[in-house]
């Protein structure tokens, strides 16, 4: 067995094997490499398996051994200074690879159809490959250098994967953002490594934790310095895993292929935060200003994600504020001590965002085939509707994974975020109440997504056979100011939308189109596009191989959260996962907890299922009707009893709504502040510069042209004028040394 776990330090590399081939086969072999690039997903999904299939049998290991394994060698040594590079396998490294490869078997499995006419195909799975590599390394590393180099990695083929497409300027832009981002971050990272190694002279984990825990309790360490220290460390997760402040590059991140989205949301990039402050959990535990830090941070970013996520129009990017808020979830139960709560959640929400976001891309591929690739439009949900009938399989997917995310039983998010829940009552009832209202808020924005993408009618717009434009666009307001507007060949599918929430009328769409058929094939419409007519078909689900990886996603949204799930009635025996984790467990010095009764446990997850049913509720009622009849718009209007307060309830929504949909405004702070403040300081410098430095250094120039030119007129070449000058100066010389001696 010990074997088994000393080849554990070559699984990050196995990967890694599929860029070296296709870096030799483009340089060998280059016509022959780009003409079966389809064949590369094949090793791709191979090696990444076997990665799986060992990391499966590790995990089993830990389960029934429960003990930690680390295996190291000397890379330098010197009599003051060695580095050891190695791999640590313990509970958080099995969760972590079997995240890793799970969700990137499935993620591969769908890009293979989903990039099939990419011209990019082979850079891709090359790109997904040394991300793959990168992770799997970070989560084995046994010290804080080691994590660092990996850590870096990630950063570099996140960059390369957000900037895929990089002849699109947004996604150039959007790279680079998340790049200059998380170098703040991984700036304070390395400060952060580097305080704590002047402090413990130690990088491996087990000696920083003893060394530090001694020093502390020994009253030996400057504490205020160690809080620093901390601080820096954690600065490294806050921007990895897009917590406030440095949140704001993860939404622009979209503008990446969607499998990327997947990856990046699910088990990669954003997790390498938690699994960060995870690892040093044993170090921050005996902070508790950085514990308190932690927590605080967490329920900033659970209920900021929240409400920026309600006023989304951009389907992924309601996703991308929906990974931030859950990401909060996870950072605040680490904050409170809650560890195997935290990555219970981690696991959970792995699966189930995976699902989410393949769901989406496999609606992101039916729209365009409506409306050509244009991510404004294949990606608004205010052009989607009615996508139920065209794409069943994705939308009963999708409707799981929301409904998993929502906390909703026995799905998989339902039993690791009740336990959140349930814990935040003991730490702080302030955050457990803000925990508990973005646990409806959560239900509420999910079924948004899910109502304006899959119910009601086909909301694009098109020309039907008869070539009668009777096509109307949404006027989107929550008191009903709503009108529509005929569209024409000369009009844009965007100018007419409203940023207001919903409406109160609503204007289908003429479905002559969709009843005819010719010949058996799918029904073709004119979409007005840029003023072109184009044929196009309508949506249709997506090919098998997209289709599998949903269905096993959903195998896994609905089963996985039973490593939780108290299967015992005496609440004696600890569940599947508390056996797991029982090793770091007891490494933080915590007891683990035992399982309660059914009873109790239901009990308990009442409140949050009925705060989720309201959520769903409220977004069913206030949605669903923009798409048949808003038969109840009246009631809320005698609800509300608005009367002529009307216009001023309808201006506090819409700023409201304006307020989520602009991102709460942080990035135009940011464009302010240190944009263009940056730009402001580097004019100032510049002017410094060239005006009073090179003015000092030119003055002085000018003026030893001008004394010299007036210099020379003194020089006449005659000896009696030099004499006479010379006597002059020497007189006044001495005439002023005699008024000073007397």
């Amino acid at each position: 067995m010990e074997q088994t776990y000393q080849y554990a330090c070559i699984l990050p590399f196995v990967p890694l094997l599929v860029p070296i081939l296709i870096g030799v086969g483009l340089v060998l072999f280059p016509t022959a490499t780009k003409n079966l690039h389809r064949m590369w997903a094949f090793p791709s999904i191979l090696l990444l398996s076997i990665v799986m299939i060992f990391s499966t049998n590790l995990s089993i290991q830990q389960i029934n051994s429960s003990y930690i394994y680390q295996y190291v060698w000397s890379w330098t040594l010197d009599n003051d200074f060695s580095l050891e590079f190695g791999c640590l396998i313990d509970p958080l490294t099995s969760i972590m690879l079997m995240l890793i490869t799970t969700v990137g078997i499935m993620v591969l499995i769908y890009s293979d159809n989903y990039m099939a006419h990419d011209q990019g195909y082979l850079r891709f799975f090359a790109y997904m490959s040394f991300f793959s590599t990168s992770m799997l390394g970070l989560v084995t590393s046994s010290n804080l250098i080691q994590i660092y180099i990996f850590w870096e990695l990630v950063g570099l083929c996140s960059y390369l994967l957000i900037g895929f497409w990089f002849t699109r300027p947004p996604a150039a832009n959007a790279c680079q953002k998340a790049f200059v981002t998380n170098r703040v971050g991984d700036f304070g990272l390395l400060l952060g490594i580097l305080g704590f190694y002047w402090i413990t002279g130690s990088f491996e984990f087990r000696d920083l934790f003893e060394i530090l825990n001694n020093l502390i309790s020994n009253n030996e360490v400057n504490f205020p310095f160690v809080i620093l220290c901390a601080v820096l460390l954690f600065a490294g997760a806050v921007a990895k895993s897009a917590q406030f402040p440095l949140h704001v590059w993860l939404p622009d991140a979209m503008e990446g292929p969607t499998p990327i989205s997947a990856l990046i949301h699910a088990a990669t990039m954003v997790a390498a935060g938690i699994f960060l402050v995870a690892r040093l959990l044993p170090l921050f535990i005996v902070i508790p200003y950085i514990m308190n830090l932690i927590a605080l941070m967490g329920i900033i970013t659970l209920l900021l994600g929240a409400t920026l996520a309600l006023a989304q129009k951009d389907i992924k990017r309601g996703l991308a504020y929906s990974t931030m808020s859950q990401l909060g979830y996870m950072m605040f139960a680490l904050g409170m001590g809650s560890y195997r709560s935290a990555l219970f959640h981690l696991i959970t929400h792995a699966y189930s965002k995976a699902l989410l976001f393949l769901g989406s891309g496999s609606v992101i591929h039916s729209m365009e085939t409506l409306v050509g690739y244009s991510p404004d439009k294949s990606q608004n949900m205010v052009l989607m509707g009615g996508l139920a009938k065209h794409v069943p399989i994705t939308k009963t997917s999708f409707l799981l994974g929301t409904l998993s995310l929502c906390g909703i039983p026995p799905l998989a998010c339902f039993w690791s975020k009740d336990e959140i829940l349930n814990d935040s009552w003991l730490y702080s009832p302030i955050f457990a109440i803000m925990a508990w209202a973005t646990a409806g808020l959560t239900a509420f924005y999910m079924f948004r997504i899910y109502l304006l993408t899959f119910e009601g009618h086909l909301n694009i717009h098109f020309k039907n056979y008869s070539g009668n434009q009777n096509t109307y666009f949404y006027s989107i307001s929550i008191w009903g100011k709503g009108y529509s507007k005929r569209i024409n060949q000369n009009s844009s599918l965007l100018k007419n939308e409203s940023s207001y929430f919903f409406s109160k009328k609503t204007y289908r769409s003429n479905e002559n189109a969709i009843k005819k058929k010719r010949g058996g094939r799918r029904p073709f419409i004119n979409i007005l596009y840029f003023d072109n007519q184009k044929p196009f078909s309508y949506p249709y689900e997506s090919a098998n191989t997209m289709l599998f990886s949903l269905l096993l996603l959903v195998l896994f949204t609905l089963f996985v959260g039973s490593l939780g799930i108290p299967f015992n009635q005496k609440g004696r025996d600890l569940d599947l996962l508390s056996k797991w984790l029982a090793p770091s467990i007891n490494l933080l010095h915590q007891k683990s907890k035992d399982s309660a009764s059914w009873y109790e446990f239901f009990k308990d997850a009442l409140f949050s299922v009925n705060i989720a049913y309201f959520g769903i509720f409220l977004a069913s009622f206030l949605y669903k009707p923009i798409y048949s009849s808003f038969k109840n718009f009246e009631f809320i209007n005698s609800f509300v009893k608005l009367g002529p307060k009307r216009n001023r309830w309808d201006k506090i929504i819409n700023n409201l709504y304006d307020w989520s949909y602009n991102r709460a405004y942080i990035d135009s702070f940011y464009t302010i502040s240190f944009s263009r403040g940056v730009r402001e300081l580097a004019k100032l410098t510049h002017f410094f510069d060239t005006q009073v430095i090179d003015g000092i250094t030119n003055g002085v120039g000018v003026l030893s042209l001008f004394f010299g030119e007036g210099i020379k007129y003194l020089g006449g070449g005659r000896i009696s004028s030099y004499l006479f000058l010379y006597f002059s100066f020497v007189s006044v010389f001495l005439i002023s040394s005699l008024f000073s001696v007397f």
